[in-house]
């Protein structure tokens, strides 16, 4: 056999959202930081994030992660996130599979019952904790970026819809959040694709009204990513949460189009931005914990750990908990005379 790459990777899921860990055959990849690392990466070596996230190697709603050598003396790892469009900064189901490959492949090592561990994700250091029993990784617990609301109850014309009132924040990714009753829909799995349309109409016009820059670092802009709202359906649980990862940057699609997925967990990232918004309306406070449901009820728990600022905005310091499973490992050859070396989308589930 001959090939002209070969990657080895670990496939995990947190709270149901797929997350595949590559553990070897990465060229080597520059930087000072591993938001360069990652910079590169998207300008040098792109093919690889096709190669993992596109058919035949993978799905529209997979996620996929790759652990570099930290550049922070702090660190004990580094990952970077690969996802359908774009390099996000931080996400939270991504670090707890991370973390948990980390440590249920001996990659570091397992202390029983507590590990504690940073990483560095492009968006900055992520403190850990994780929870281990029995060398199993039973739950990870991080600290995740200060976040903060940007714009509260803005209102936006969106293709379709009409006037939206939505929130703009920061949890690791730029959103545009909306409360999904303004528009009648339900967030059960049913609605799903009700809910991918209605997403990406509010990304799109989000990023056209209401363009953000983060103050620290003004090569991330948003919004690039949209979260519907509402009601917990389980007793116990505080909210709901459907954030739509997009799979098209492009033009609006056609009325019948996918051009994205749900995340199928509650989305760390996602739940930090709602926590942001909660507390500059004085709707939560610190210490709290708020259990967020995701659209297949999965749950992650966050609480607000402290207040700092960013540039001119009021932040929090979120933490989120949740747990992942390993399902699988896998090696993945490329061919030289493959004709898909970096994968193909089709639209009858693409979009």
């Amino acid at each position: 056999m001959r090939f002209s790459r070969m990657i080895t990777a670990v496939e995990a899921h947190a709270e149901g959202e797929p997350g595949r860990v590559i553990t070897g055959g990465l060229p080597p990849i520059p930087g000072q930081s591993v938001f360069e690392k990652m910079q590169w990466m998207q300008a040098h070596a792109d093919e690889i994030r096709l190669l993992m996230l596109r058919e035949p190697r993978g799905n529209p709603a997979l996620c996929c992660n790759a652990i570099v050598e930290p550049c922070d003396p702090a660190a004990d790892a580094g990952f970077i996130i690969m996802e359908q469009t774009e390099y996000p900064p931080m996400s939270g189901s991504n670090t707890i599979c991370t973390v948990t490959v980390l440590l249920e492949t001996g990659i570091l090592p397992m202390i029983e019952p507590v590990t504690e561990l940073t990483l560095e994700a492009p968006a900055g250091l992520i403190r850990v904790r994780a929870e281990c029993r029995d060398g199993k990784v039973t739950r990870v617990t991080f600290r995740n970026v200060p976040s903060f609301a940007l714009h509260l109850d803005a209102k936006i014309e969106v293709e379709g819809h009409g006037v939206a009132h939505v929130d703009v924040a920061w949890g690791g990714m730029f959103y545009v959040i909306a409360d999904a009753a303004q528009f009648g829909l339900d967030l059960t799995p049913e609605n799903g694709a009700e809910m991918v349309r209605l997403c990406e109409a509010l990304r799109r016009a989000a990023a056209a009204q209401l363009p953000v820059t983060h103050p620290d670092n003004p090569a991330i802009t948003g919004p690039t990513i949209s979260q519907l709202t509402g009601p917990a359906q389980q007793p116990g649980n505080h909210g709901r949460s459907a954030v739509t990862v997009s799979n098209s940057v492009s033009a609006p699609p056609s009325p019948m189009s996918l051009p994205g997925a749900l995340d199928r967990s509650p989305c760390g990232t996602g739940t930090s931005a709602k926590l942001a918004c909660l507390h500059a309306r004085g709707m939560l406070e610190a210490g709290v914990d708020y259990i967020n449901e995701g659209p297949i009820g999965t749950t992650f728990t966050a609480r607000i750990e402290g207040l700092t600022q960013v540039g001119p905005y009021p932040a929090i310091i979120p933490s989120i908990a949740g747990q992942a499973w390993i399902y699988g490992t896998s090696q993945y050859m490329l061919d030289p005379t493959d004709p898909f070396p970096q994968g193909y989308r089709v639209g009858d589930i693409w979009g």
